[in-house]
């Protein structure tokens, strides 16, 4: 369900300058899920929000049950410019981000970012990010720890690796041009977002931003990347394991046999819907309403939990 959103009241600083420049960030949306993040919702959202006043910030909770969910209601209740998506259980962030895409298209956004609540993704980046779509030089734009001044805090070499070769391996087996391949941190232009088919998109953490990007750049998307330096969470436990990124390596190979058998290409399969079919499909975003539990563009089943890192 989404929380209410409040009647529209007159413009603030936080929609428009004193001068009637929107201000940055009008018309795009930040997907955040939130799975167990009580204790990172309230800084994560201010910082997100004093990045890009104009923006409007969706939390994305699938039924956190340390609490996240009811506080990040209070923010909205709080914030006109802060809504919330609650889901019944934990789902994986695949079906969470897709959930939210939905929204965000239906809500009327131009750009959608997606990040996460961690403090992985330093909110400060957020205008470079949205830059190049909004200068009209990019489809998709990824925050890139393995470009030239990209790069990694905090991490053990375990986990570099893992993270790292994922990329590579993906990268060399799909052919695609982008150096970071398993991070959360992206910029979507609408209209590019909106041709991708939701249903069938697998549903894990790595598998799912792998799979975003492949059938991003098969569909002629201009992919960009800005560097950024990635920090391991501030509060809490990783979600990431070693069997996620072991199922996602599958479903990359898996990916590239459909292509040679001529299952994927840049052109929308016959029948299949865009996401903007998704959202027509999907419960709508209504003011002064709750939306049903769950609702949302469909995926297939994927790992449980996981996250792009």
């Amino acid at each position: 369900m989404t929380t209410p959103r409040r009647r529209a009241t007159p413009a603030t600083p936080e929609d428009a300058t004193e001068t009637g420049v929107p201000a940055p960030g009008s018309g795009a949306w930040v997907v955040v899920p939130t799975y167990n993040e009580a204790d990172n919702i309230r800084t994560i959202s201010a910082a997100i929000l004093e990045s890009l006043p104009g923006a409007t910030l969706l939390v994305v909770d699938d039924g956190s049950p340390d609490g996240t969910g009811t506080i990040a209601d209070e923010l909205g209740v709080a914030d006109p410019r802060i809504r919330v998506r609650h889901r019944s259980s934990k789902q994986g962030l695949g079906r969470a981000y897709l959930d939210g895409f939905g929204v965000a298209l239906g809500g009327g956004a131009t750009v959608v970012v997606q990040m996460d609540a961690d403090w992985s993704h330093d909110p400060a980046t957020l205008p470079a990010l949205i830059g190049p779509i909004v200068g009209g030089h990019a489809d998709l734009v990824i925050g890139s720890r393995y470009t030239a001044g990209g790069g990694v805090v905090d991490w053990g070499i375990g986990r570099r690796v893992i993270s790292r070769g994922g990329s590579i391996f993906a990268r060399t087996v799909l052919r695609l041009q982008p150096h970071d391949l398993t991070g959360g941190f992206k910029a979507w232009r609408v209209a590019t977002l909106a041709a991708i088919p939701f249903d069938g998109i697998h549903a894990g953490g790595y598998v799912f931003q792998i799979e975003m990007t492949f059938r991003a750049s098969r569909a002629g998307a201009r992919v960009r990347e800005v560097p950024i330096t990635f920090r391991d969470r501030r509060v809490g436990q990783s979600k990431m394991s070693r069997r996620i990124l072991v199922e996602a390596l599958l479903v990359v190979v898996t990916l590239r046999f459909d292509e040679l058998r001529g299952k994927v290409t840049g052109r929308l399969a016959h029948g299949r819907r865009t996401a903007r079919g998704e959202v027509a499909a999907a419960s709508p975003v209504r003011d002064a309403a709750h939306d049903a539990p769950g609702a949302g563009p469909a995926a297939t089943d994927g790992p449980s939990v996981g996250k792009g890192g």
